[in-house]
C-alpha cells in the first residue's frame, strides 16, 4: 500500500502538503494522539525550534511502536499556540518528513499546558 497524493492544478500544494491522500487497501490504521513537546520525564524544551522537533520524535518514536514510520503518514493536524510558528513549523516538518507528502492541516489555538507551544496528532496506513 503506497498512498497516493490526490492533486488539481487549482488548488496550490507545499512541500510536505497535499490536498488529499488516497488509500487503496489501508490493510491497518494507526491513529496518533497528539504528541506534545515533552519528555516522559517532565522536560519541556524553552524555545519552539527544539518543541518541534521533540514534537516530532514523538510522533515517530509512537508510529516505531507500531512498526510504522514517516512514510505511512497519511493526515497530520499541527496545533500552533501562535501564527508566528508558522514558518518555522513548516520548515522543521519537512526536515522529519522530506519529500513525503500527506494532507495536513495547521491550526491556531490555545494549547492545553502553556509550557507548550505546539501539539501534533497524525494519522497513518500501512
Amino acid at each position: 500500500m503506497k498512498p497516493q497524493a490526490v492533486t488539481t492544478p487549482e488548488i496550490p500544494t507545499g512541500n510536505s502538503y497535499v490536498p488529499a491522500i488516497q488509500i487503496s487497501t489501508p490493510g491497518r490504521l494507526v491513529f496518533v494522539s497528539g504528541q506534545v513537546p515533552e519528555r516522559a520525564d517532565g522536560y519541556v524544551p524553552a524555545d519552539f525550534a527544539s518543541q518541534c522537533r521533540l514534537a516530532w520524535e514523538n510522533v515517530l518514536t509512537t508510529l516505531r511502536s507500531a512498526d510504522m514510520d514517516a512514510h505511512n503518514l497519511v493526515k497530520v493536524t499541527t496545533f500552533l499556540s501562535d501564527r508566528r510558528y508558522r514558518e518555522e513549523n513548516s520548515r522543521i516538518r519537512d526536515e522529519f518528513l522530506k519529500d513525503h507528502q500527506v494532507a495536513l492541516t495547521i491550526i491556531i489555538t490555545g494549547i492545553y499546558d502553556r509550557r507548550w507551544l505546539l501539539e501534533i496528532e497524525a494519522v497513518a496506513a500501512g
